[in-house]
């Protein structure tokens, strides 16, 4: 059951997530008076920030520092299992942990005044760590997760390509939260993979 660590660590992650949205008291980058978390408009770094949009203070700003730091630890763990399962290579398994570890802890601090440069650490960490994913899944001949890791690739290019576009802002919470799915339904699909394989060499 240890294998399946990740895949816990992302479903209590997801739920922390849907809870601090629903207390979220309001206010968009589009609607500054709107009431509640509009998930068509809000970005997951709104609910860190201690006040809202709105002006109010944030209750849901403890119960998201939580949810980042279980997914964090979940997504770490994640890196090191689909190194020891997937890859041989000493210098790949190195990249895969090496670039899963930096793009987690530059998204733990993804809400204090680095912002910018911390989505700027984790979409190049991460791009790099899911590229020697996908070696690794053609290596161990699994098209449906390499086409899996090409939409996340996809995906991550569009979210900063938006972030970075003003005139793609409307978008850019529509992306994040594909993005999200992707990626973590991605991700618990290759923890699942785990439960029938052998520690590789």
């Amino acid at each position: 059951m240890s294998r399946l660590l990740p895949t816990f660590g992302i479903l209590i992650f997801v739920l922390l997530y849907i809870y601090a949205a629903a207390i979220y008291p309001g206010g968009s980058p589009a609607d500054p008076n709107s009431i509640g978390f509009d998930w068509f408009q809000n970005l997951w770094c709104n609910l860190m920030e201690e006040k809202a949009i709105n002006g109010q203070d944030n209750p849901a700003r403890t119960v998201s520092l939580f949810a980042i730091v279980v997914l964090g630890l979940s997504m770490t763990i994640f890196f090191f299992l689909f190194a020891k399962y997937f890859e041989k290579h000493t210098i790949w398994k190195r990249v895969i942990v090496i670039t899963g570890v930096l793009s987690m802890v530059s998204a733990a601090f993804i809400f204090t005044s680095y912002h910018d440069i911390m989505t700027t650490i984790l979409s190049l960490s991460g791009l790099i760590g899911i590229s020697s994913i996908l070696r690794a899944l053609y290596k161990n001949k699994m098209p449906l997760f390499i086409i899996g890791g090409i939409i996340c690739v996809v995906l991550i290019g569009l979210n900063n390509l938006f972030y970075y576009n003003q005139n793609y802002g409307d978008y850019l919470a529509i992306i994040q939260q594909l993005d999200f799915i992707a990626v973590l339904s991605w991700t618990v699909g290759l923890n699942l993979k785990m439960l029938n394989k052998k520690e590789l060499s």
